[in-house]
């Protein structure tokens, strides 16, 4: 028995023997401080394109890729994805999120070291950060807001019709600190804003949830915008656009609004769109801002002339509909632009099934039905999804996760970043047939270089052909896997 004892306790002593063996041969300087041995860099193989790659696992996370893809002599032996510049389709605005009132508190709220570094990741246009180019804000509160409001909140029973008690100052907090500092880094960006609600006193209902415009306060709503987007260009940030009712067929969220089409089509003709152009106002009428199911109603504000000659373009979400439906709205109006301004996801997610869907649907599919734009949902959350108003979507996953002082990245921030850091505003949507299981789309951005997004949608590892100008290289993608090639 003492024997096994002995025995038993020497084998306990060996890893503890070991561990003091290994940190004796340790290298230590003169200081006495461990010399860690150098990190070997994988040396950068030729290559004639870059390859950006998200695994669906993540084992590679919008990782540029040391791969050698050389264009050649083609190659028959592989599915071909055929680039052309020669046949150009619509103009590109940006890709990017909604930087909600929680987003910005949030974000607002972390170290300023920590929040500088990470807005420059963010939003910085250069090789080494992703490059956000367009950002959705609310007017007003959101219902990821930490309550609901407006800019004329006022006692119940009152009314403000010359709006003398309009007022931004609940911005000052965060929303416009954070606006500062994103246009110091990018000047350029263009920010859309878009209301959850009127003033209550505007309404039907005198309620933040549901309730329509009353009509003899149109005028006065006109004069809101005009008065918010002058109030913002004094703090130096312009609006490039807005849109009159986030989901205007939604009235069950907090806040929220109905608008139906022949009142948003009557309130941008008489009341809008000439409050704009007599206030000399840029800023572009961008309608509907809803799910892709009714592309009805857009087209009926479209139909209207008068209202027509106001209006830049229709935006929409994918919470209900195809996307192809974005194309039935550009068939009917081609003259007229398409965004891409909403969607979710819900939390805790499928970092595989969101990545795919968002990029098939989104990235790839709004683009290809002629959208200008691409952007995510909120920005930023805490672990909790917080914050949100009571009623509000109590489980929306940010892009990023902040958490004290720290902020971690989910799939939302992959999915924008496969296409902000390449496709810059000013970048046209070229040619690119569709392959069976490689959805993707095409562009040519202002420095001439090819942008090409691709997604496997097979449940096998697809080997595919890259053509251009009648040469090809051959590239790999993993299972649900994205790839941004770039030459």
């Amino acid at each position: 028995m003492k024997n096994t004892v002995l025995k038993t306790s020497g084998l306990k002593l060996l890893p503890f023997l070991l561990l003091l063996t290994i940190a004796s041969c340790k290298k230590k300087d003169a200081a006495g401080q461990e010399v860690k041995p150098p990190v070997t860099e994988e040396k950068p193989v030729t290559t004639d394109v870059s390859f950006w790659l998200t695994n669906p696992d993540r084992t590679s996370l919008f990782k540029k890729q040391n791969v050698s893809l050389l264009f050649s002599a083609p190659n028959s032996q592989y599915t071909t994805i055929e680039v052309d510049t020669t046949q150009t389709f619509q103009t590109i605005d940006g890709f990017g999120y909604t930087l909600t009132g929680g987003s910005a508190m949030l974000i607002n709220s972390l170290p300023v070291a920590t929040r500088d570094v990470l807005l420059e990741e963010l939003f910085k246009p250069d090789s080494t950060h992703i490059g956000v180019s367009y950002l959705r804000i609310s007017i007003g509160a959101s219902d990821l807001s930490d309550s609901p409001f407006t800019y004329d909140d006022i006692a119940n029973g009152q009314v403000d019709p010359n709006l003398s008690q309009f007022s931004i100052d609940r911005e000052r907090a965060d929303m416009i600190p954070v606006l500062k500092k994103i246009l110091s880094i990018a000047p350029n960006i263009k920010i859309l804003g878009s209301p959850w609600t009127a003033p209550l006193w505007m309404k039907t209902n005198n309620n933040f949830v549901g309730g329509s415009l009353k009509p003899e306060y149109y005028s006065v709503y006109a004069n809101y915008f005009v008065k918010y987007i002058q109030a913002m260009k004094a703090e130096g940030i312009t609006i490039d656009a807005i849109t009159p009712q986030n989901e205007p067929l939604h009235g069950g969220n907090n806040p929220s609004m109905v608008m139906q089409a022949t009142e948003q089509a009557a309130f941008i003709r008489d009341h809008l769109g000439p409050a704009f152009r007599n206030a000399s106002l840029g800023t572009k009428i961008i309608v509907y801002d809803h799910n892709a199911d009714r592309p009805d109603y857009p087209i009926a504000i479209l139909n209207d002339a008068q209202a027509k000659s106001f209006v830049d373009g229709s935006a929409f979400h994918l919470y209900g509909g195809s996307i192809n439906a974005l194309s039935t709205v550009h068939n009917a109006h081609p003259d007229k632009n398409i965004y891409f301004t909403e969607q979710w996801v819900g939390g805790p997610g499928s970092f595989s099934g969101d990545l795919k869907w968002h990029v098939e649907n989104l990235i790839i599919g709004a683009s290809r039905n002629w959208s200008r734009n691409v952007l995510e949902w909120n920005l930023a959350a805490d672990p909790s999804y917080r914050p949100y108003t009571n009623g509000g979507c109590s489980t929306c996953l940010g892009a990023l996760t902040v958490s004290g002082s720290s902020v971690s990245r989910n799939v939302s921030y992959y999915i924008i970043a496969h296409a902000s850091k390449f496709v810059r505003p000013g970048s046209v949507r070229i040619a690119s047939n569709m392959a069976a299981n490689l959805p993707n789309v095409a562009f040519k951005n202002p420095g001439g270089k090819k942008v090409l997004i691709v997604l496997n949608t097979s449940s096998a590892t697809e080997n595919f052909n890259i053509k251009f100008n009648n040469k090809t290289t051959t590239a790999t993608l993993a299972s649900g896997a994205v790839g941004t090639f770039v030459w």
